[in-house]
C-alpha cells in the first residue's frame, strides 16, 4: 500500500463532499500508520468464536489485504435489498487482488456524520486457517479531529465535538468490542 493511493482515496472522499483539504490536512490525518498481522487458526466449532469481536476502526482509513478464505463481516445500517435488513451481518467474499477499504471513525468525525465507519466483526473457519493484514492509516496522538467547518455549517452545525485523537483512542480502547459506542465520546 502507498501512501501516496491512501491520500488520493482521502482527496476523492474529500471532494465528494465539495470540500479540498490542503495537502497538510490529509496528511495530518493519515500521518499515523500501524499494520497488523492477524492468524485465525482453524476451529472445529466457528459459530462458538469470534476472530475479532464487533467493532469500528478509529482511524481514517483501513486498508485491508485478505488471504482469500474469507471470514469479514459487516454489520448493515440499513436495509438493502437483495442483500438483507438493518443490523444483521453480512459477509464480505474476498476478490483476489483486491483490497478491502474500511472508513473509520475519525471519517465519520471530520465529515460531519456524512461519511460511516463500519462497523465489523472478524470469524473463523472450520476448513482453513487464516490471515489478514489490516493497515490502519490516523492521525497523530496529539492531532484534534473535529467536523470541517464548511461541513458543520452547511449542515447547520457540527454533530462532533473536537477531540484530541488520544483521548478518543484511550475511550475507544476502553470500549473495546462494543460497535461503534466509542463514537459517542465524540457526539455532540
Amino acid at each position: 500500500m502507498s501512501l501516496q493511493m491512501v491520500r488520493k482515496l482521502m482527496e476523492v472522499l474529500m471532494g465528494n463532499l465539495g470540500v479540498k483539504p490542503d495537502d497538510s490536512k490529509i496528511d495530518a490525518l493519515i500521518g499515523f500508520k500501524m499494520v497488523n498481522m492477524n492468524f485465525y487458526p482453524t476451529c472445529p466449532n466457528p459459530e462458538l468464536t469470534i476472530g475479532v469481536g464487533r467493532h469500528s476502526d478509529m482511524g481514517a482509513l483501513t486498508v485491508l489485504v485478505q488471504d482469500g478464505i474469507g471470514g469479514l463481516y459487516v454489520k448493515l445500517e440499513e436495509d438493502i435489498e437483495d442483500v438483507g435488513k438493518k443490523g444483521e451481518w453480512m459477509e464480505i467474499p474476498p476478490v483476489q487482488g483486491a483490497l478491502v477499504i474500511n472508513i473509520g471513525d475519525t471519517l465519520q468525525i471530520i465529515s460531519n456524520g456524512k461519511y460511516k465507519s463500519a462497523e465489523h466483526r472478524v470469524g473463523t473457519t472450520s476448513t482453513k486457517s487464516r490471515v489478514s493484514i489490516p493497515i490502519f492509516t490516523m492521525p497523530n496522538p496529539t492531532e484534534k479531529i473535529k467536523p470541517l467547518p464548511q461541513l458543520a455549517e452547511r449542515d447547520g452545525g457540527a454533530r462532533f465535538r473536537e477531540v484530541v485523537f488520544q483521548d478518543y483512542m484511550s475511550n475507544f480502547f476502553n470500549n473495546a468490542h462494543e460497535g461503534k459506542k466509542s463514537l459517542q465520546f465524540a457526539q455532540v
